[in-house]
């Protein structure tokens, strides 16, 4: 017999406290994707999130994301802070009192801000891992390298804007792909507590995609041969927002297991993700 958990059911605990909305401006967020085998990022993932598919594939990926003015909000654009971050995402879904819900789950985080270090995973969602972004860009081509406290490089991407679909995509079409990505706008990732996880939801005031072609791609998560084996992971599409106001929102804790009957997940610590250090290329 099956456990709830294996059944992929979560129930979210709503704030404990009210924490105020985060707004600012996207200056620029590429959005880098991998098809995956379904069987693969089933095993990466914990209960309750199962992969999402697209066609029958995984779909997993980074977001390397600079944020400009962030403030609470209510707060003048002037008070507001600037920061370069890095996140790789799983496309999930899960069943919460009979309904299929989506999202991303996020298993590492970066960032060079101390003050998202500071707050994260504390006064709000998502552990943030300091990192070093070394970014080069005009209008038109971008390039960004990541790399950990201790110099390794985690993330190399070079990327230009096009007007070419990738022919061999998931995403039939670019609506197709922002309706994806415009669904999925709630990241959950490790909180405080083993076994729970904290979310946060992205409001873009307008969702526009723009389509990249990739000259380099290079991913110490995806190159793991332990989380992908060869051939498991394969560069799939990217994208690029930008100039875009937002918000973010609290989501609250999602817990795996039906909410009535199951305990609350033990109060210890979580463990911060560690990243293997072998990088995947663009072929």
């Amino acid at each position: 017999m099956k456990t709830p958990n294996a059944n992929g059911h979560g129930w979210i605990q709503p704030p404990r406290f009210p924490l105020p909305a985060i707004c600012g401006t996207i200056e620029r967020r590429l959005l880098i994707n991998f098809s995956c085998e379904p069987e693969v990022l089933a095993r990466r993932l914990p209960p309750p999130f199962r992969p999402k598919l697209v066609n029958g594939r995984g779909l997993a990926g980074i977001c390397l994301i600079r944020l400009g003015g962030i403030r609470p909000a209510g707060l003048p654009a002037w008070s507001g802070l600037s920061s370069e971050n890095a996140a790789h995402r799983i496309a999930v879904e899960w069943n919460e009192n009979g309904v299929t819900r989506e999202g991303v789950y996020v298993p590492r985080r970066d960032t060079n801000a101390w003050v998202n270090r500071l707050l994260g995973g504390r006064l709000f969602p998502g552990i943030h891992q300091a990192a070093t972004f070394d970014v080069s860009e005009t209008s038109t081509r971008f390039q960004v390298q990541v790399r950990d406290q201790a110099g390794q490089a985690l993330v190399r991407v070079t990327a230009r804007v096009t007007t070419e679909w990738p022919a061999a995509s998931v995403f039939a079409t670019p609506l197709a792909a922002e309706n994806f990505f415009r669904a999925r706008a709630a990241g959950w990732s490790a909180s405080p507590v083993v076994g729970a996880f904290d979310g946060i939801e992205l409001h873009c005031h307008q969702w526009t995609l723009e389509t990249l072609s990739l000259e380099q791609v290079a991913s110490s998560f995806f190159a793991d041969p332990q989380r992908f084996p060869p051939g498991t992971a394969t560069f799939d599409s990217a994208f690029l927002m930008r100039n875009l106001p937002h918000e973010w929102h609290a989501c609250g804790r999602l817990t795996p297991g039906i909410r009535s009957g199951l305990p609350a997940p033990r109060p210890t610590l979580a463990r911060r993700p560690h990243l293997h250090h072998a990088f995947l290329e663009l072929p």
